[in-house]
Formats: structure tokens, sequence, C-alpha cells
């Protein structure tokens, strides 16, 4: 039995495990599939305060940290939550495996919303993309699109203009209005983005015989764009599949702290009604381990 069983290894998650760690509370990360969450991809990190490495990098320190203070990291996801904080939650995960614990802190994050266009599904992986950082290698000197007009969408593009000969950004907008200032003066002054507003793809097909695998993108109002990868930062919707239905979310999968039963937290993207930023993912972290530890004294 845990005190604390933490579903999640991004930031939020990380920052939990810290504190309740330290806190002498036996304490277990269920991490997901890869260390860090959406904070993994992200290849310069530069808006969260001293750090200026990669957000793997970031993550990896993280989790040391965590470690050195007892906490335990498996990388499996939980598929299930059942129990109360009376008689212990019970989380059953992908590999089978069930843990008890007597506390959870729900935090894992949000996945890309995925693009719902006629060939966005059959061409995954084959020239869609929803990860820049994990396959823009793939792409040097070739042309490619990134669909999305907000922070994630500029910062694939200024990544993938380091590597494409082209990048044309699709936005179903007049102008970047979610961005910040400094992304759309870096996108600005490349040479090699494009800025395609007030348009959106309809359609993903592949060009007839073409060799290389090209793809044919039409936009809203008939165009025809011939590209080799189609990258897409459209936003994202929160990981709570997992949870029953008597859990309360908001349009976005998102969890309200004060809706949760006795016992459960949250931190991170998944909270409802924050930025989803590492900055807040880290303070939201650190207010569920408290929480969580807290809960644990009076349970004594």
């Amino acid at each position: 039995m845990y005190d604390v069983i933490i579903l999640g290894s991004g930031p939020a998650g990380l920052t939990a495990a810290l504190y309740t760690a330290r806190a002498n509370k036996k304490t277990l990360v269920l991490g997901g599939d890869r260390l860090g969450g959406q904070t993994a991809g992200i290849a310069v990190l530069e808006n969260y305060p001293g750090w200026a490495g990669s957000g793997m990098e970031l993550a990896e320190f993280m989790k040391n940290q965590a470690t050195t203070f007892g906490a335990e990291v498996e990388f499996v996801s939980a598929t299930n939550i059942s129990g109360d904080a009376e008689n212990g939650f019970v989380v059953k995960c992908d590999n089978g495996k069930e843990y008890s614990g007597k506390t959870v802190i729900v935090a894992t994050g949000a996945s890309p919303r995925k693009l719902d266009i006629e060939g966005a599904r059959e061409f995954m992986g084959r020239g869609v993309s929803y990860c820049a950082t994990c396959d823009g290698f793939f792409y040097s000197g070739r042309t490619v699109i990134v669909m999305g007009g907000g922070n994630s969408a500029l910062n694939d593009a200024l990544y993938l203009a380091d590597l494409a000969k082209t990048v044309k950004i699709v936005y179903r907008k007049s102008e970047f209005f979610r961005a910040e200032a400094v992304l759309r003066e870096r996108v600005a002054q490349r040479e090699n983005i494009e800025c395609l507003f007030n348009t959106d793809l309809v359609k993903i097909a592949a060009k007839p015989d073409s060799e290389d695998g090209e793809l044919i993108a039409t936009t809203t109002d008939g165009t025809e764009i011939v590209t080799d990868g189609i990258f897409v930062a459209i936003g994202h919707e929160a990981n709570t599949d997992f949870l029953t239905e008597d859990i309360k979310r908001d349009a976005m999968g998102r969890l309200a702290p004060d809706a949760l039963p006795a016992g459960m937290f949250v931190a991170g993207d998944v909270h409802s009604d924050i930025k989803m930023q590492i900055a807040t993912a880290v303070g939201t972290g650190c207010t569920a381990g408290m929480d969580a530890v807290a809960f644990l004294n009076k349970m004594q």
C-alpha cells in the first residue's frame, strides 16, 4: 500500500512526487509511456525560469530529484481507478498490475487533439505527424505544413524551419491571436516560413505517381498544396478517459479539484481553469503534493 500514487511523469507529477517523498510518504509515480509527457518534446525550453536546456533534460532532472528522496517511478499507464480514501484506491494499469494507494494525484496531462478530416487518420505516421521534434528529422530539406496558430504551432514551425526547405503555417484565423509576441516576431523573420491565414485544411490525399510519398493538402477554398509532411498543432485534450463517468470533467476532459472525491487530487494540464504551461504545472503539482500530505496526516 502506497501513501500516494501519482499518475503522470510530467513536471506536475514529478513536482508532486518530490513534495510527497520529501514528506516521508511512500510515493509511486506511474509515468505513462514516456518520461516528461508533452515537456519531453520541447527541443529548447525558454519560458521556464532557471532552465535553459531541453524539455527532456528538465524531466530527467526532476525525476532524479524525486527518486533521490525515495519516490518510485514505473512507466505504465492507468486504465481504471476504483475504491476510495477510506478503504484505499486501486489503480489498474496496462501492464496487468494493480497498485493500491491511500491517495491518488491525477497528473496525466493532455495529448494533441487529432485532426478530423479526410485522410488524416489514413496518413498518420506516413506524412501526418503530431510531434515536430519526434519526426522533423525525416523532413530535412523538404516542404512541410504546420496546422495551428498557438504557441505550440509556432514553436513547431520554427523548429522545422531549421530542418525543412520551406514551412507553410495554415491557420483558420486572420492572425496569431493566441501566440506570444516573441514567437510571432521570430516566425515573421524566417524567410522559409510562409503564413496562410483565413484558411484550413479539409482533405489530405496522396499525390498521384509521387515516388517520394508527397501529399496533396486541400484547403477550404479548394487550393491544393503539395507537401511532404503535415504537422498538426491544433490544441490538446486531457488524458482522463480512464476515469469513471461519475467524475466530472469539462469540455476538454479536464478536472476541477473541488469535484474530485476525498483523497484524490489533480495537477498540471489536466487541471481545469489554468494556463497550460510548465510553470503552472509545477505550481499545481506542488499544491497537490502538499494537499495529499496534509490529507494523509489527518488520516493518522
